[in-house]
């Protein structure tokens, strides 16, 4: 076995996988209607998807969905949010960071993507708003057509607009 220097080197392990250790993109600012992270490596098993302070100007709930080579899938996904003060709501456009939003909701956390075979992806995942006493937790699965190659953070309704915060990924 090698030694991860930085993230840099692979590791071959005892199955002959080739590991290549954390790796982080560059943080990128909640602005626009959506938030892309391109270019996954084909050898990610784990994303997690990392929240700091993001907000919207409206009341669509923030979703993470996942995409290929064909583009962000925005159906099919098994998602179910738990949000203390608001109940529960399944989701199927992508995976839901609460069950519902407000305007100016500050949300800190993460949502961790497990690839758990054949391009089905789990999702799990808990966020705090830092602006008040509020939790959210949440679960769920898709299954890809192909090799993960993006992560798209948007809203439900696809239109409202992150006005804070910045979001950043973490692939192993």
């Amino acid at each position: 076995m090698s030694v991860i220097i930085n993230g840099s080197a692979g590791v071959t392990t005892n199955s002959g996988a080739v590991y290549n250790g954390l790796q982080t993109d560059t943080a990128k600012s909640a602005t626009g209607t959506s938030v892309d992270f391109t270019g996954i490596p084909s050898w990610v098993k784990r994303v997690t998807v990392m929240f700091s302070g993001v907000s919207t100007n409206g009341t669509s709930v923030i979703q993470v969905q996942l995409g290929d080579a064909g583009g962000v899938e925005t159906t099919g996904y098994a998602s179910s949010t738990w949000t203390a003060n608001t109940n529960n709501a399944n989701f199927t456009s992508g995976f839901a960071i609460r069950t519902s939003n407000a305007a100016a909701i500050l949300n800190s956390g993460h949502v961790m993507l497990t690839l758990i075979g054949s391009n089905t992806w789990v999702a799990s995942g808990v966020m705090g708003r830092t602006d008040a006493a509020d939790t959210s937790v949440y679960g769920g699965n898709k299954t890809l057509s192909d090799t993960l190659t993006q992560v798209r953070i948007t809203t439900v309704n696809g239109t409202d607009t992150f006005d804070a915060g910045s979001i950043n990924v973490l692939y192993e």
